[in-house]
């Protein structure tokens, strides 16, 4: 890919693997703050094609220029993820941002359990996003609400699952792959997932492999980027 000043007015499509810990708003910051110290632009659009959690690494679409009327095309694309689960206790967050608040015992699973309750969230589900994110309702984001210890009843949207594989099962710990429409939130997965075994799960791990045809093992860190740029 040509990286210039003319390329990145005129619309780039940079694949990024954002780091973990960083919000995909950082990432956005941090390429636009390069591009204008590079070759001194007063001002640049820059936008991503999907959020990715600080907590999940991998595949991030930014658009720069003129491309960032494309973000929506992008952010249409199925998304691939593959990840970690761990069953046996529930996090208000369903991941590892917030404490583990409630353990149940999973003796009671084997392998045909776990894969036979997979096909209870392949095709089209009615997913409920978790309160700890960043969707807007009543003009504030969701996280606003969980972190006051308001309570708030949360939309629950349409979203379409292509492919849910567990990998691995070394329990309490299982990896999986989810290939999932637009809109899907895999940590509401992971927990409506520990729901149905009736032992609770959170997230522990994820990583975005794709977008659409993008993959992941084609993108760039940040450092490289800064390198390519110098």
């Amino acid at each position: 890919m040509l990286f210039n000043k003319e390329s990145f007015i005129e619309g780039n499509i940079l694949l990024i693997k954002k780091p973990l810990r960083w919000t995909s708003f950082q990432v956005v910051n941090k390429v636009r703050w390069l591009i204008k110290k590079q070759y001194g632009i007063k001002k640049i659009k820059v936008g991503h094609a999907g959020t990715l959690d600080p907590l999940a690494e991998g595949l991030l679409i930014l658009c720069t220029g003129k491309m960032t009327k494309k973000i929506t095309e992008f952010q249409n694309l199925n998304k691939t993820y593959t990840g970690k689960l761990y069953l046996g206790a529930s996090t208000p967050s369903f991941d590892l941002e917030t404490e583990i608040n409630e353990r149940k015992s999973i003796d009671h699973l084997n392998e045909d359990i776990l894969i036979e309750t997979t096909e209870n969230f392949k095709g089209k589900i009615i997913q409920t996003p978790p309160i700890y994110s960043a969707i807007k309702q009543n003009g504030k984001k969701l996280y606003e609400f969980a972190r006051k210890g308001e309570t708030v009843k949360i939309k629950s949207r349409e979203v379409f699952i292509h492919e849910f594989l567990i990998s691995e099962i070394n329990l309490p710990e299982i990896c999986f792959k989810v290939i999932c429409s637009k809109g899907t939130y895999i940590r509401s997965l992971a927990n409506d997932f520990g729901n149905k075994l009736n032992c609770g799960a959170h997230l522990i791990e994820l990583t975005r492999t794709a977008i659409g045809e993008y993959n992941l093992d084609n993108s760039i860190s940040l450092d490289d980027f800064e390198k390519i740029l110098r």
